[in-house]
């Protein structure tokens, strides 16, 4: 990863962004006769609901933030089950704690609602709208032209052919994880919520290279993470203190866009590495 971050700052370096750190607790509901009334129901009890759950947090409610949305999803087959998201903005926070208190305390509220019973009440690691991105240019005029074409059609392999996307996609965590490690947050919830995002539409490369005009090699990044700055042991042992310190981030949006760019620095190295051999 160092190496590709000394290739990339000769043209701009690594530039990031993250998007609002939302995360999703689910809610199974079981025994419903009506799927569809039920759904209306929620939907047309939903500031209620949510208002409910932001009483699980304060601070998250001075904040502006905490319990924003609902969203409902009916399954018929192959088994009759309704399974409502509540879509929480938990800013600095990895947000597991909150999430899953929030959606404890809603669902007898649902069950009301719609005449089910509740099952299932937890966060989900997949955080597909908690997402970051990373872009680098690598000139071919560091790399050559031959590394810039090998790299591109490693890059095909990977979309094609599953069994290459995935060992594609863990290179772009071996970086990541390593910084997840340091910080204290949780590598675990990373790899699921990673390797998920990239099954959405058929499992593919998160990581994307293709040619510019000039020739150059321009890597991109699209990842879902959701990283804490405070709260648990992230927030409270100095050694993650420390290592965020190093980082030099001061929010958790900073922080998943730093780690965007390990992931593709990381894969980009992996990737060059094996087209050039």
């Amino acid at each position: 990863a160092s190496n590709a971050a000394k290739v990339a700052r000769k043209s701009g370096g690594f530039n990031a962004y993250a998007t609002e750190p939302v995360m999703i607790g689910e809610i199974q509901v079981l025994g419903i006769d009506s799927l569809y009334l039920a759904k209306m129901n929620i939907l047309r009890d939903k500031s209620r609901i949510l208002e409910l759950a932001n009483t699980r947090s304060k601070t998250l409610s001075s904040l502006g933030a905490g319990a924003k949305d609902i969203e409902v999803n009916v399954y018929e087959r192959p088994h009759r089950m309704l399974i409502v998201h509540l879509i929480v903005d938990v800013r600095d926070a990895m947000g597991a704690n909150v999430v899953n208190s929030m959606c404890e305390y809603v669902a007898p509220e649902i069950e009301k609602i719609t005449g089910g019973r509740v099952n299932l009440r937890i966060l989900s690691n997949l955080t597909k709208y908690r997402v970051a991105y990373a872009s680098a240019v690598f000139s071919k005029d560091i790399i050559g032209k031959e590394a810039v074409d090998n790299i591109v059609e490693a890059y095909r392999m990977a979309v094609v052919d599953i069994y290459r996307a995935s060992t594609n996609n863990k290179g772009i965590m071996n970086g990541i994880d390593a910084v997840l490690v340091a910080t204290m947050n949780d590598w675990r919830a990373a790899e699921a919520n990673a390797h998920s995002y990239a099954a959405l539409e058929g499992y593919g490369p998160l990581a994307k290279y293709e040619k510019n005009s000039n020739g150059d090699l321009v890597g991109t990044i699209e990842i879902p993470i959701a990283v804490g700055t405070v709260g648990g042991t992230t927030g409270s042992i100095d050694k993650a203190r420390i290592a965020r310190k190093i980082l030099g981030v001061s929010n958790a949006t900073e922080f998943a866009g730093v780690l965007a760019a390990v992931g593709l620095a990381q894969n980009f190295s992996a990737v060059r590495a094996l087209a050039t051999e």
